[in-house]
């Protein structure tokens, strides 16, 4: 595992966005844990899950890019700190846009705020967590319908690999069906790695009875 991944498990942790214990998800289902990228709030946290999301993307994205699209609301702040990381740390200076989630009839009309996108355009859109994949799929929806950018990637903090509608996880079924690449800066086989294998202040993260059922999850909704 690469070691900006293993930082960035330890930074979830370390910030309570990720938690251990039972969590009812939007799908009914139970699981031992939960990731929040809400809790990352201050300016500290932000410019560092900002400069996670801009390696993920320097490490899987080869091709230009000219603009970060973050859906309204939780992916405004990740596009617009991903940007900033992308100039500070690499040195490329790429635009943000987002879109607002009523369009504005005065001022700078429209839906989308930031860069006027384009045809011509190669737009990589992140967000935090992708369950089912409406929020992905209602915002290639309002890309078609805004300047048409040719959408090279989505980038989201953690995969949780689970099986959507049929035996396919939500990313598998959305690139399947778009032939868009998603690319996770972890996945939970990742995550269950570092918890196995890693100390935090000399203890161990979670109990075995946690990362056990964490495994049995796996084996009931995993992919």
């Amino acid at each position: 595992m690469k070691e900006y991944k293993k930082e960035f498990i330890r930074f979830l942790i370390e910030n309570n966005a990720l938690k251990f214990g039972e969590f009812t998800l939007k799908s009914g289902r139970i699981s031992p844990y939960f990731l929040n990228t809400g809790m990352l709030h201050d300016g500290q946290s932000l410019s560092k899950l900002g400069k996670f999301y801009a390696e993920a993307i320097v490490d899987n994205i080869k091709d230009k890019i000219d603009v970060l699209f973050g859906p309204a609301y939780k992916g405004i702040p990740l596009a617009v700190a991903a940007v900033s990381a992308l100039y500070q740390v690499f040195d490329l200076n790429i635009d943000y846009a987002f879109n607002r989630k009523e369009a504005k009839d005065h001022g700078d009309k429209g839906v989308i705020v930031g860069r006027k996108l384009q045809k011509s355009d190669n737009l990589v859109l992140v967000d935090d967590v992708i369950t089912a994949g409406t929020a992905i799929r209602e915002s290639l929806e309002v890309l078609n319908k805004q300047g048409e950018p040719k959408i090279k990637a989505v980038v989201v903090s953690v995969d949780r690999m689970e099986k959507g509608k049929g035996e396919q996880s939500a990313i598998q079924e959305l690139s399947e069906s778009t032939g868009i690449h998603f690319y996770p800066i972890v996945n939970i086989k990742e995550v269950i790695e570092f918890l196995r294998d890693n100390e935090i202040n000399g203890k161990k993260i979670i109990s075995d009875e946690m990362l056990n059922k964490m495994l049995e999850y796996r084996k009931t909704y995993g992919v």
